[in-house]
């Protein structure tokens, strides 16, 4: 006999970190879990008519009839495990994460659940901020004009042994702090008050924003379609920045046609900024202007304008999205970093991003040491915090690869405990994944390096970081036209990239490589002019010069790599630094000795 199915709103969560919990204190940590599960989610889990179907390990499975009645119970358990985290250590902290999906499900005998609408729970759980609560698109549908939370549409996900991508809206840790409509803290259990109480209202997450609907000043309507392809294009690639919290599409298309007051739109959405923008098409060149606004004070804190001329309408769409996207990630930063600045005891999240700017900087020694500094200030505050050991990671591996560093083997074994140490937090994180794969490059690890970055950029493919790291993977590995694609996508997909430099001294060391030394020379000088504080260029240009038979001219570049590189500077100390076997052989050696480096 077939079992019987039914449609249901499925709750699966876990610990975040279980594993290190238990092995730091393994009786405490299962006691302090008891409690949880006897205190908090039976009675929140009751008063939402939901029914615990299991619990095993640190997992839990839950059916409820009703969607908003199951994200009513994750928001209620999530703010009341905030409130118990206050003040305790970050190595003792039990941070829940919740997966939440409407789906069909198999009823067993027993009245256990099996089935995809288990299963998608299970994945969404898996992949949630810690903190955090992640639901469907099915889900996210039945309670969106329901439950007063400020959604981020984080996009769609492909989900482990799931057969088609899943859409995924999420409420991050910050945005749970806030009181919202319709949300009532859990009952107490057995009449008594819950241990902590609720956590202090706060005010709105960091790098949280919302992308107001552009208005179109054409008068036309094939404008108006393209005018809120670029909203929605622009509010999914905004949910891919590291910790940013933005507001789903369909909440922003609310205000689309009214008059708006900015500071009112960032109390209701509970946002510090806003973008606005607009849409022209004059002739065959179509004019978008956007401005980036404090939300709080209505400031302006950034304007700019693009021009392009209109040949094929998506393709533009994409361009000018994928552009905008990466300077906002910068201007988003920058000005969190502003805001922090009078801050005479920042936190963590204010760390990072300091961190984050001054890697965006101009790479140079000064500015990577302080990146690393700041990564490592921020945590040594919070021990678990994923974007600071993914950012230990690939600031120690960046100044092997720059030649900078004086203990090679130091930083890459130091870069390697620190990756798995994120790896044990969750593997799937894309910030984890990059920095391995930066890291296994690095190490000449290439196919491995290849295999975490593709993982990268199938999740974002407008990363125009991963795809530079992609480039020097496929360069090294002597694959050329694939690498030279990859760097020229970089620069195509974000133009205005701080690190833009990166991309062509790529496409430089391909085409050296390759022996056209006219479009290596080309590329070099591009990539020196943005940023003349990078060293190896320099080194590159200064070896196509003598495969030209300019040795004379070869003293040059080679002067600007002895004054940004105080360390490699001779043949002997770069054979010991290897970063590729192509740069290993003896030509490029023999050009460096003609050019006039000692040996």
């Amino acid at each position: 006999m077939n079992n019987p199915r039914r449609l249901a709103a499925i709750l699966a969560s876990d610990v975040a970190g279980y594993s290190r919990l238990t092995g730091a204190d393994e009786e405490g940590t299962v006691a302090r879990l008891r409690a949880v599960r006897t205190d908090l989610f039976e009675p929140t889990v009751a008063a939402n008519r939901g029914r615990i179907v299991k619990s095993a390990g640190d997992g839990m499975l839950i059916e409820f009839a009703s969607v908003v009645d199951a994200v009513r119970a994750g928001i209620a358990v999530q703010r009341e495990m905030a409130a118990r985290a206050e003040g305790v250590a970050a190595e003792r902290k039990i941070l829940l994460r919740i997966g939440i999906h409407l789906g069909d499900v198999l009823v067993e005998s027993d009245g256990d659940l099996m089935g995809d609408g288990v299963n998608i729970a299970a994945r969404l759980e898996g992949i949630c901020e810690p903190g955090g609560i992640c639901l469907s698109e099915d889900a996210w549908r039945q309670v969106r004009d329901k439950i007063d939370a400020p959604f981020a549409d984080l996009g769609e996900k492909e989900l482990k042994n799931i057969a088609r991508p899943v859409r995924v809206y999420g409420i991050p840790p910050a945005a749970l702090h806030r009181e919202m409509q319709g949300v009532s803290p859990p009952p107490p259990a057995s009449g008594g008050k819950l241990e902590g109480g609720l956590a202090a209202e706060r005010g709105p997450p960091r790098l949280s924003i919302v992308v107001l609907p552009f208005t179109n000043m054409s008068g036309d309507t094939e404008q108006e379609y393209f005018a809120d392809g670029l909203t929605e294009d622009l509010t999914t690639e905004l949910s891919r920045m590291p910790s940013a919290f933005v507001i789903a599409r369909n909440t922003a298309f609310t205000y689309k046609g009214k008059a708006s007051d900015v500071k009112q739109i960032g109390r209701e959405l509970g946002v510090r900024y806003a973008l606005e923008g607009s849409v022209r098409k004059a002739g065959s060149r179509v004019r978008f202007n956007a401005q980036l606004i404090d939300a709080e004070t209505g400031a302006h804190l950034w304007a700019d304008r693009f021009d392009r001329e209109l040949v094929d309408l998506f393709d533009l769409q994409d361009s000018v999205t994928q552009e905008l996207a990466g300077v906002l990630n910068v201007q988003l930063v920058d000005a969190e970093i502003k805001r922090g600045q009078s801050k005479l005891d920042p936190d963590a999240i204010d760390l990072v991003m300091r961190a984050r700017s001054a890697a965006n900087r101009r790479a140079s020694r000064e500015n990577f040491a302080e990146s690393l500094r700041l990564f490592e200030a921020a945590l040594a505050r919070d021990p678990n915090n994923i974007s600071a050991m993914c950012g230990i990671v690939i600031e120690l591996a960046a100044r092997v690869s720059s030649l900078w560093s004086e203990d090679r083997a130091g930083d890459i074994a130091a870069a390697e405990a620190m990756a798995n140490r994120a790896q044990e937090i969750d593997p799937k994180h894309p910030e984890v994944q990059y920095a391995l794969g930066f890291l296994r490059r690095v190490q000449m690890r290439f196919e491995d390096a290849i295999a975490e970055l593709s993982a990268v950029l199938r999740d974002n493919p407008n990363n125009a970081g991963a795809h530079n790291e992609m480039g020097w993977a496929l360069g090294f590995s002597s694959r050329d036209s694939e690498a030279i694609a990859h760097f020229q996508e970089a620069i195509r997909r974000n133009p205005r990239d701080p690190k833009l430099f990166l991309g062509y001294f790529g496409l430089g060391y391909v085409h050296y490589e390759q022996g056209d030394v006219e479009a290596a020379t080309e590329a070099l000088r591009r990539s020196i002019s943005l940023n003349p504080s990078f060293s190896w260029p320099h080194l590159i240009l200064a070896a196509c010069f003598v495969k030209q038979g300019k040795e004379a001219q070869a003293g040059d570049p080679l002067a600007a790599y002895y004054r940004t590189n105080p360390t490699a500077r001779t043949v002997s100390a770069l054979r010991a630094a290897p970063v590729s076997p192509r740069l290993s052989g003896n030509a490029f050696y023999d050009a460096l000795r003609k050019a006039g480096m000692p040996e």
